[in-house]
């Protein structure tokens, strides 16, 4: 890969540095830009980071909006918290200024550009960054339900006893309160995950609602969360810098459901080559109705 691709990161907070050390250590070959409002802290952050180069083929600096705009990938995780008694549409309205301040000070973006959202409520928001960008919607996308997905994963290799690769299971709709789990397509080694004897008995809604909730649980304990999502956010980066063509649970506009969704899609140098539209059965497909409805929804109300 030519060295002069570049990944740049807006938003130098606890999650963005999560990010920037992820890919560091994941050497995912690229100049690495750190870019916040803030530039004593951009600067910290990318002195801190410089200090784990060595073991990676990655360099960091801090670096400008404007240049950010001419990035390959453009990672966004500035974005409010939602805060005690605020609605979701009240978190949408306060990242959507936030948004639009971010994109506009990158102006103009370079034309192939891939902007990755991570900020909260990730689905609408990208769905906002590409109305604000202008960019293909293949180019724009979010994290979506790929750091769900991997808790699930982890959750049934410890039920199942197999490595969490080579279970093939995703959560799905959004990163959000409409999440579900696509368990009637979910596979394990080719054989459905649960015709397998130790998910006997398991009661698969309460082991989906554990594992929504796990992020519940760290921000309880130490404030927020931030390790899954940098990692996440690293394979993404890899996937696209180096067309790797893998198969991720992201926030991708989806034809069939005219929005951005929650769903397994190829992820390659193009950003998102293609949703990919597995099968349902009737229960979850009316929850990802329920899911698109939703977010059509507060995207009518945002405008």
């Amino acid at each position: 890969m030519p060295a002069n691709k570049t990944i740049a990161i807006i938003g130098c907070g606890a999650v963005g540095a999560s990010c920037a050390s992820s890919i560091i250590l994941r050497n995912v070959s690229c100049q690495l830009l750190m870019v916040d409002i803030n530039q004593k802290v951009a600067e910290g952050q990318a002195l801190d980071l410089s200090d784990s180069q060595f073991l990676s083929s990655t360099k960091v600096r801090v670096s400008s909006y404007q240049e950010a705009g001419q990035a390959d990938i453009i990672v966004i995780t500035a974005g409010a918290n939602q805060r005690p008694g605020e609605t979701r549409l009240q978190l949408i309205a306060k990242n959507f200024n936030i948004l639009s301040s971010v994109i506009n000070g990158m102006a103009p973006i370079k034309p192939t550009a891939k902007i990755m959202l991570v900020a909260n409520p990730v689905d609408v928001l990208t769905h906002i960054a590409q109305k604000i960008s202008g960019l293909p919607k293949n180019q724009v996308f979010g994290s979506g339900t790929f750091l769900d997905s991997g808790r699930l994963r982890l959750k049934l290799s410890q039920i199942i006893g197999v490595s969490e690769p080579a279970i093939h299971c995703y959560a799905m709709g959004e990163h959000g309160d409409n999440q579900f789990v696509a368990w009637s397509s979910a596979r394990v080694g080719g054989v459905p995950l649960v015709d397998y004897p130790q998910m006997q008995g398991i009661d698969l809604e309460q082991l989906q609602y554990e594992v929504s909730r796990k992020a519940y649980e760290i921000i309880d304990r130490k404030g927020a969360t931030y390790y899954g999502i940098g990692a996440c956010v690293a394979s993404l980066c890899d996937s696209v810098l180096n067309d790797r063509r893998d198969i991720r649970p992201i926030s991708c506009y989806s034809a069939k459901y005219d929005s951005y969704v929650s769903m397994p899609a190829i992820v390659g140098a193009n950003g998102v080559e293609a949703p990919i539209n597995i099968q349902l059965n009737d229960a979850e497909q009316k929850k990802m109705d329920n899911a698109v409805a939703a977010m059509k929804a507060a995207l009518v109300e945002c405008d």
